[in-house]
């Protein structure tokens, strides 16, 4: 009998494995894009109310390991994540993968929330955000010489000085070139997610010798075992 497994899902990397795993393993999903409805273990969609709630749901469920897969800016959730699975006495197994890397000729500048962002975009003209939603809450704070491209899994409308695209990865490198020219954007605003399906914008913005204004990572909290790739972490599973 395989191990009961939780996997808090994600990341791109969580959906390959979700496909490898059977009907012992419940995928949870926040909710954010589509939900999969080809797999053979259970999907569960929606939050469990922080870590007691997921504590509970962990005994309520039988589950035996605790699989973080989420994003690495989901800070709160893996850190529910590991308090949960410490109060009920599972072991959290988390895939941390690595963040990209400059190369040289790189423009790249880390910052720290978005007073720290705003003010570095001060001096463009055509800022390109691909860090999620946070964005789409400070349109009406556009400054009246930018005009922005909001690039997030679901579009919406847009005001003036503004574009938002509803798009998921991966893109292809063809693809980020297209959008570049056509966007005529000036700098790229990103998070340091290290995930290759959306790596193709980097070597884009490369090429262009446009700079990257990239959200600093949040700190994770210690679990029992961490993994940088995703078949190291499936061979070691209980199955």
């Amino acid at each position: 009998m395989s191990a009961r497994i939780l996997l808090l899902g994600g990341t791109t990397e969580a959906l390959r494995l979700a496909r490898r795993l059977g009907s012992e393993t419940i995928y949870s999903l926040a909710g954010l894009g589509r939900v999969p409805d080809d797999l053979a273990c259970r999907v569960r969609v929606g939050g469990f109310g922080g870590a007691e709630g997921l504590a509970a749901f962990i005994d309520r469920e039988g589950i035996e390991l605790l699989l973080d897969l989420t994003h690495p800016y989901a800070a709160q959730i893996s850190h529910n994540a590991a308090r949960a699975a410490e109060m009920v006495g599972v072991p959290c197994w988390a895939l941390r993968r690595p963040g990209w890397q400059p190369g040289a000729g790189d423009d790249w500048r880390e910052v720290d929330g978005w007073d720290e962002l705003t003010r570095a975009l001060a001096p463009f003209n055509r800022p390109f955000f691909t860090s999620g939603r946070e964005p789409l809450a400070h349109l009406h704070e556009i400054p009246e010489h930018q005009h922005w491209t909001v690039r997030c899994l679901q579009s919406e409308p847009a005001p003036p000085r503004a574009e938002i695209i509803g798009a998921r990865g991966p893109f292809s490198l063809g693809e980020e070139r297209a959008l570049f020219a056509r966007i005529r954007c000036d700098v790229l605003v990103s998070k340091n997610s290290g995930s290759a399906s959306t790596e193709p914008k980097l070597q884009v913005a490369r090429e262009l010798g446009l700079p990257v204004l990239l959200l600093r990572r949040p700190r994770l909290p210690a679990v029992t075992r961490q993994f940088e790739e995703l078949d190291a972490l499936y061979e070691a599973l209980p199955l």
